[in-house]
């Protein structure tokens, strides 16, 4: 072995990931290792560009950069880079530079992926280690999209402009002038109190002046009270930007008071977010609520799609997609239930539609059924009231349809007089279900549980939630049932964690990733959700509320926020494909159409899932609930 080999051996020898290589390896690897200089400042790697080798420095130092111009990572002596390019599609990824004058060895693709792909700890160490890799996976997404980290107080240009609630609306139209605002925050106060710290009760818009004061002709004089919105939508100053939107997407508002240790901080206007939204689901909405037939919202169906793949291009995580796509959907059932009721009149008695599933999870992408529901007033009566309340729901249900909305294959809308039912029955229907779980009732509870209203009297749901989560608690039989019923879907992990593959019909070797991946996971989340009574509907704001609950053996909980949003992720993309290429959208995908990388951090993230499940087990002990 030539000098220079032995010198790189050496080297080698003393960093990872190669320590665990056989002296056999590493004189292979000797022998065909390149080396480059680079002086300080000079690029090593351009973004997009494409890459051959895997570099390891000898000695400097560089620095590895986002492609939006962020420092990602300082690398010295030993570190490595390039191996996500080189995992997913042999493009830099991450420009890096030399921070110093820098040494390094190149070693050529071919020899890395055969190590990476023979040598498990090899493999393990290149991406840190199992736990790790897989978080840095999802931390990459999340920190390359400014809208996971942007806070809304950032937007907040202004302080509040505040008016007392006992102005007129002729002084709200003069002060909005005056400061030249689009709105302003109505507060109560005292002779003693600073109008900083008055209590925030409304807020009035230049809207509301238009459609509540001009448009009926009510005197100038009238007290601003009368016009201002008092149920007021609100975000606290350190959520993120997202969330900001999700809400304006979901209320259909255009101005956010924001909110800072109780008080007012100001207003965050619909103008103030365009530039942070990928001008799409907001203008989806706005079209939905804008359209005036039902064949005007068929034709969305495209911008649906359209918005979807943008927020996939844009690196948008699987929260952001979820939410944004439910607000959607929730936004076609909004119209149309305005439409129902222009078309047949005002309802006999109040009601509530309901949203169940991954809507009400905010969890809903392009591939999605319809589940819902109608709460009714216990003064129905069917025979009285029940023609007014079926013609509604065939009316939105079919329009859901031609929307997008396909049917649900299990008739859980609210076509089905089973679903279409006065409060009162609800209320036994969710005590039954828990006080006897049958498998049936079992069924039920796994879709009905994720519930949230969309339109009408939206305190009944909540009553509902309070019930499940009262009573599911402080019932240990009914929390091991749901646990057994959560273990039935498995992920596709093979003994030898191998992926196991589907065996027939069209979807023959692939890998169904909601029925054996976000469905399961989904599923064992709501059980630990109900044992700690979280009233979360979102399964990462449920995860959350049971790592502050202490449930979770340590690192868990982390591990399963991982291992969702790497599942989730992948399922996304891939429906983003099939969008691309013109193929209808589906939950199935073939390993071997994944990269590598892909591969091997879902095979861990399946893993999390399966470990998730005996903990499941050994938790609520499913085996004794007969």
């Amino acid at each position: 072995m030539q000098a220079e080999h032995i010198e790189i051996v050496d080297f080698l020898r003393q960093h990872q990931p190669f320590t665990g290589l056989s002296d056999e390896v590493l004189q292979q690897v000797a022998a065909q290792i390149s080396i480059a200089y680079f002086k300080a400042g000079q690029q090593i790697l351009e973004f997009g560009a494409e890459i051959n080798d895997w570099y390891v420095i000898r000695s400097g130092a560089v620095e590895v950069f986002r492609r939006n111009g962020e420092l990602y990572n300082r690398l010295s002596e030993g570190g490595f880079f390039a191996e996500f390019g080189l995992l997913r599609n042999k493009r830099v990824r991450f420009p890096v530079f030399a921070l110093e004058d820098t040494l390094v060895y190149m070693i050529p693709e071919p020899l890395f992926t055969e190590l990476f792909d023979n040598n498990e700890e090899f493999a393990d160490q290149v991406e840190v280690e199992d736990r790790t890799r897989l978080r840095q996976a999802v931390a990459r997404r999340e920190d390359a999209n400014e809208l996971m980290t942007a806070r809304i107080e950032t937007l907040v240009s202004r302080e509040p402009v505040l008016l007392p609630a006992g102005a007129t609306a002729r002084e709200a139209a003069i002060r909005m002038t005056e400061e030249g605002v689009s709105s302003l925050l109505v507060v109560t106060t005292s002779d003693d109190q600073p109008m900083a710290a008055a209590r925030l009760v409304g807020i009035v818009t230049d809207r509301d002046i238009r459609d509540r004061l001009v448009t009926p002709g009510l005197p100038f004089d009238t007290p601003v009270t009368d016009i201002m919105t008092a149920e007021l939508t609100k975000v606290e100053h350190n959520q993120f930007v997202f969330e900001a939107i999700l809400l304006m997407l979901r209320y259909n508002v255009h101005h956010l008071p924001v909110i800072k240790q109780g008080l007012p901080l100001g207003v965050v206007a619909l103008a103030d977010v365009i530039r942070y939204e990928s001008q799409n689901s907001l203008f989806v909405v706005r079209s939905i609520f804008n359209a005036q037939t039902v064949e005007e919202l068929t034709a969305l169906a495209s911008d649906v799609r359209a918005c979807f793949s943008r927020l996939v291009a844009e690196d948008a995580n699987s929260r952001m997609i979820g939410g944004s796509m439910a607000v959607i959907g929730r936004s076609f059932k909004q119209r149309l239930l305005e439409m129902a009721e222009e078309k047949f009149g005002p309802p006999p008695v109040p009601y509530c539609f309901l949203a169940l599933g991954s809507m009400a999870r905010e969890e809903q992408l392009i591939v999605t059924d319809q589940d819902n529901a109608l709460i009714l007033d216990n003064r129905f009566d069917p025979q009285l009231h029940d023609e007014y309340f079926l013609n509604l729901a065939n009316f939105v249900c079919d329009a859901l349809d031609a929307c997008g909305y396909t049917y649900c294959t299990g008739k859980v809308m609210a076509t089905n007089r089973q679903w279409r039912q006065p409060l009162k029955v609800w209320e036994q229907y969710f005590s039954e279900w828990i006080e006897r779980p049958s498998p049936e009732f079992l069924l039920n509870s796994a879709i009905f549980f994720d519930l949230e209203g969309v339109w009408g009297e939206m305190h009944w749901p909540e009553m509902l939630n309070d019930l499940i989560r009262r009573k599911a608690r402080s019932n240990s039989r009914f929390l091991a049932c749901m646990a057994r019923a959560a273990l039935t879907r498995t992920p596709p992990l093979g003994f030898f964690k191998g992926f196991v593959m589907e065996t027939d019909g069209k979807h023959t070797n692939s890998i169904n990733m909601k029925r054996r991946g976000t469905a399961p996971l989904a599923d064992l989340i709501r059980v630990h959700a109900l044992a700690v009574g979280s009233r979360a509907h979102n399964s990462f704001e449920r995860l959350q509320d049971i790592i502050e609950a202490g449930l979770l053996p340590p690192g868990n909980g982390p591990d399963l926020r991982d291992a969702l949003e790497l599942i989730a992720m992948v399922r996304i993309r891939h429906q983003a494909l099939d969008l691309q290429s013109g193929t209808e959208p589906d939950n199935n995908i073939e390993p071997d159409n994944l990269s590598d990388f892909e591969r091997k951090n879902l095979k861990d993230a399946f893993q999390i899932l399966s470990n998730a499940q005996k903990f499941l087990k050994f938790r609520y002990q499913p085996g004794r609930a007969v």
